[in-house]
């Protein structure tokens, strides 16, 4: 399978659809990487040979370089304009699964998975196996780690994880607030929004945590989040989307056909924000004003789209 990228153009939109051929492990396939145009349209595709498991945590820093993860290999790639895909072996071998840039120049890199667990009745349904960090009998510490654009390690901050439904996930989503002070993030699957204060290196409250008795229907759990120009903080919850202040409420909730909405990007335009599905691998284009999908694609990717983001045009 050759690859079929073209060059960037602003508004183009890649997604992380990984081909999932491996009988024996649900999570495993070949790599890959789909270019839509402005207008959804199908535009080109590039195949990755770095990766072995699903690809996600897409994001483009200033430089116009998108990045790429694939926290089940310990694999960070750096995707350029031209098609060039560079490994990032200098992060080391941790399960980074997606990154925010801070204003410094500095990295933020989330550690996908925690401990060296996962709960029986969740191990029991799972047909991947998840690797220890070499020399080492865990997954990870599920803890965010700063580091310099080379490589070098600035700070690591002891976040505090809920580990999701399985017991094992770590900070798999996060947001960096505009003040640069406060991460927001969450373990997905699990029913904790929380917040890390960057500047004193210390645990904050909660930003939203949902506590039993649940209401019928799916579990509350949390997932990607995305903050808004006007500081909203927008939260997938699996079946829709809710709009958070800084207080922690909720002031609106659009909500989404079907169940697992699972990866958010804010639209440069700052009026469309776009969603995927990890159970269907569908992906839609919402107008936040009225609420409605304007645009979507179907990627044929089930259970494989892990990443979402739109080149805006700058680097």
């Amino acid at each position: 399978m050759s690859s079929t990228l073209k060059p960037f153009a602003k508004g183009d939109l890649f997604v992380g659809a990984t081909q999932l051929n491996n009988p024996d492990d649900d999570h495993a396939g070949r790599g890959r990487i789909l270019q839509f145009d402005a207008q959804l349209a199908p535009k080109g595709e590039l195949w990755l040979d770095e990766t072995t498991h699903l690809v996600g945590g897409l994001k483009f820093d200033s430089k116009g370089v998108l990045w790429a993860f694939d926290s089940h290999s310990f694999v960070v790639l750096n995707i350029h304009r031209d098609g060039r895909v560079v490994r990032r072996p200098e992060f080391g071998t941790r399960a980074f699964s997606h990154v925010n840039f801070a204003a410094d120049g500095t990295l933020l890199m989330g550690e996908h998975v925690v401990g060296g667990s996962i709960r029986p009745e969740v191990q029991a349904r799972m047909k991947t196996r998840l690797p220890f960090m070499p020399g080492t009998t865990r997954f990870g510490d599920g803890h965010v780690f700063r580091f310099t654009t080379d490589g070098k390690l600035v700070k690591e901050y002891g976040t505090e994880t809920h580990g999701g439904m399985g017991g094992f996930l770590g900070v798999t989503m996060s947001a960096l607030s505009h003040d640069q002070k406060t991460l927001v993030y969450t373990s997905e699957t699990g029913t904790r929004l929380m917040r890390y204060d960057l500047v004193n290196d210390r645990q904050l409250p909660d930003l939203q945590a949902i506590l039993p008795p649940f209401p019928p229907g799916p579990p509350p759990m949390f997932f990607g989040m995305a903050f808004g120009a006007d500081g909203t903080l927008y939260a997938l919850r699996g079946g829709s989307i809710h709009l958070i202040d800084a207080a922690g409420v909720t002031t609106r909730q659009i909500p989404l056909e079907g169940f697992g909405w699972a990866m958010i990007e804010m639209a440069a335009d700052g009026r469309h924000v776009f969603v995927s599905n990890f159970f269907t691998g569908d992906v839609a284009k919402i107008d936040l004003q009225s609420g409605t999908k304007v645009g979507g694609i179907a990627t044929q990717a089930p259970k494989a789209v892990a990443g979402i983001a739109e080149y805006s045009g700058e680097g």
